[in-house]
């Protein structure tokens, strides 16, 4: 590598870390050569092929974690994914919740539901088919970087709309032992704590984790303790082969402080309707690997997980919705019984993937495939009667109303391969071919008749797809795709838990296709960017809606296949380094960014045809400054959502608080460190003008109703690291 190389590398770095970041060792430099981050501060794209993965010509974002002002000891999503452009954020950990849920291109939000949410390349939801929410993500201390592909995506790694996310952990240090520590104390009772240790010794790499966070909450009933902790061993067999296991853990309990309607909301977003509502998620992921480069040419990698996870919810039920008053009954001293219901979820799954570069004439060509074959199986027990108590307390008395067993078997060859026919044009199609099968077994009790089921579904489906790029100079290029995407009914759609809406029984698998066009690339180390164009096209959607019941006139929710949609618009992300782009050399920063999106999500079909997506927003628009010297980085944040609307109906005002407006909002966030040799110095304010605002009405647990997002919140606290 020339000195020139070298010291681009060594400027991109720079802005890569806190404002402090000095490079004291060639580790960091290696990881940002290796990965071709192409990238100014946060937000770079993934170079062609990655470890084996084929990234040419796909939309894609991938963000240094360490490189953002941002309060991690809670996943502040805002500051750490908010650069993404269109990122739609379903904020609900004030209420049941401790993972926020994202999207992009007015897709639903919720719990992540439509993306493929990975750790370290491997599955992390319960079944990504079959329950595909994501209730455990890894804490933002022990992440190094997050990557981002959209619905292109969907030929490596499953066929979801969203494409895919997956959180990278950090790696362990090459030296012998390394401590790293991060105490954080917060306003509403919070306290977290994260500890990590890694190194190297011999042929052995160890890193782990352990954090404990405790958080009494925005809203009263709201609060909320965890403990996640990770563990790492890889054995370096050769410079060609390594292998090693990895195990995460989660524990939490939550009280959920219920749903609002709109009139209590207005009134005082903090209060709570509920205060008997508890859930815990205790989540385990065993994971073995090996990765084998026989050649420099050719990789081959393998990983099998073990998924075994529960979720558990005791609570007063939706009947009556958030205006009925949980109260004392004067006529037998106590509380009415709350409702019980319980999940046991387990899923193995493995992932061989191998790729090989090769020549036609004078250009080289890269082909990668592999195959994922998964198994799940689900139990879900619900309807339980339990105690009058208010503690949390999953006996019951009787039987389960529901007891079903789900499976899911899933088998799902893949193959893509770039094509380049010059040096600046390459082309890239790729085929996945998906084997699904879904059963249903056990009863439920219907109006006192015990109703049995046992039930098969079987599908098969191809999904192909095209991808170019054309390199305009070294560091900018102009892309284009399409790939074909599918979501089967999952368990949720075909027997609801914890809902209050109807469910159509004649429900139907969803399918479509993604496609972008774009521009992007780097000018030197002072201005980065990326502008796209998308067509999304989403047959058969599955949403919520309100319809009258033919006897009574009344109204109520119901979920079914709405109608067809589209969803197109624009995605940008532009970054400008002032002190760079007037002194390449400058120790000191000063940037600001711009990402921004414009979603136009209508139905085109049925009954709701030119209405918008339930929950899909026109616009967002997130503005930032980033200030840096060798010892304080800071940032400062405007973020803007326009509105929405809770169903199909596009119901201003209704009784049913599942419909109707969500406003549009505005809020800031500032965040920063100051760094004393070892020991840094974090603290900051979200949402600063304490806006009162919410992302979310659902028809389900925390709720049913509106969903309050924080007012204004600080931290304040340090991390440290020796070794």
């Amino acid at each position: 590598m020339d000195s020139n190389k070298i010291f681009f590398a060594l400027l991109l770095l720079v802005n890569f870390q806190f404002a402090n970041s000095q490079i004291k060792d060639t580790t960091k430099l290696k990881e940002v050569i290796i990965n071709g981050f192409k990238t100014v501060n946060g937000l770079g794209h993934l170079s062609d092929v990655k470890n084996g993965i084929i990234y040419a010509g796909k939309k894609s974002e991938i963000i240094l974690v360490d490189s953002l002002d941002a309060n991690k000891s809670v996943n502040n999503t805002r500051q750490i994914l908010g650069r993404i452009p269109g990122l739609n954020i379903v904020e609900t950990e004030s209420s049941g919740f401790t993972a926020n849920g994202i999207a992009t291109r007015g897709l639903n939000p919720s719990q992540s539901i439509e993306m493929n949410t990975r750790q370290n390349g491997y599955n992390i939801s319960a079944d990504i088919y079959g329950y595909n929410e994501a209730y455990y993500l890894p804490p933002m201390e022990a992440v190094s970087r997050i990557e981002l592909v959209r619905g292109a995506a969907s030929l490596q790694f499953g066929s979801q709309f969203g494409g895919l996310v997956n959180y990278v952990l950090r790696e362990a240090s090459n030296k012998p032992f390394e401590f790293y520590t991060s105490q954080i104390m917060g306003n509403y009772g919070l306290y977290n704590s994260f500890h990590s240790v890694g190194g190297t010794v011999g042929k052995i790499s160890y890193y782990s984790f352990i954090q404990y966070r405790y958080l009494e909450g925005y809203r009263a009933n709201s609060e909320q303790s965890q403990v996640s902790g990770f563990g790492k061993i890889v054995y370096k067999q050769s410079e060609k082969l390594n292998f090693g296991v990895e195990y995460s853990l989660l524990r939490n309990k939550v009280r959920m402080p219920g749903g609002l309607s709109d009139e209590a909301f207005n009134s005082n977003p903090k209060q709570s309707t509920r205060a008997r509502n508890w859930i815990k998620s205790p989540w385990n992921i065993v994971t073995g690997f090996a990765n084998y480069n026989p050649s420099d040419n050719t990789t081959y990698s393998l990983k099998t997980n073990y998924l075994f996870s529960n979720r558990s919810l005791v609570w007063r039920n939706e009947d009556g919705g958030p205006n009925a008053i949980d109260s004392i009954d004067p006529l037998t001293g106590t509380y009415v019984p709350r409702e019980v219901e319980s999940e046991d979820m387990q899923n193995v799954t493995t992932e061989l993937r191998g790729s090989h570069n090769y020549k036609i004439g004078k250009q080289k060509s890269t082909f990668a495939g592999g195959v994922r074959a998964g198994y799940a199986w689900y139990t879900r027990q619900g309807g339980g009667e339990g105690t009058t108590g208010s503690d949390f307390d999953l006996s019951i008395t009787g039987e389960y109303e529901k007891n079903e067993k789900f499976t899911t078997t899933n088998v799902a060859p893949f193959l893509e391969n770039i094509f380049k026919l010059n040096n600046n044009l390459t082309i890239t199609p790729g085929l996945r071919f998906e084997y699904l099968k879904s059963t249903i077994s056990g009863y439920s009790i219907v109006d006192g008749d015990k109703l049995f089921s046992n039930e098969a579904r079987t599908r098969t489906f191809a999904l192909f797809g095209l991808g170019t790029e054309y390199k305009t100079s070294r560091n900018t290029s102009v892309y284009a795709n399409i790939s074909q995407v599918y979501r089967p009914i999952d368990y949720g759609q075909m027997e609801p838990f914890g809902v209050s809406s109807k469910i159509d029984p004649n429900l139907k698998d969803s399918n479509g296709y993604n496609s972008d066009f774009g521009f992007r690339g780097t000018i030197r180390n002072y201005l980065n960017f990326d502008i796209s164009g998308f067509y999304l096209a989403y047959n058969n959607r599955i949403g919520v809606t309100l319809e009258a019941d033919a006897s009574t006139g009344d109204y109520y929710s119901i979920r079914k296949n709405i109608a067809n949609s589209i969803h197109k618009g624009i995605e940008s992300y532009i970054e400008f380094n002032f002190l760079k782009y007037f002194n390449p050399q400058s120790k000191f920063g000063l940037s600001l960014f711009n990402s921004f999106a414009y979603v136009d999500a209508r139905y085109t079909s049925g009954d709701f045809n030119g209405k918008r997506v339930e929950a899909a927003t026109k616009t967002i628009n997130r503005i930032g400054v980033i200030f840096n010297t060798n010892k304080l980085s800071t940032t400062f944040q405007i973020n803007y959502v326009g509105d929405a609307f809770g169903d199909a109906s596009n119901a201003v005002v209704s009784e049913n608080p599942i419909a109707g407006y969500i406003p549009a909002y505005t809020v800031l966030d500032w965040s920063g460190s100051y760094k004393f040799n070892n020991l840094s110095l974090k603290f900051g304010v979200n949402n600063l003008t304490d806006k009162s605002y919410f992302t979310r009405r659902t028809d389900e647990y925390p709720g049913p109703g509106i969903i309050p997002a924080v007012g204004r919140s600080f931290y304040l606290g340090f991390t440290a690291k020796w070794n």
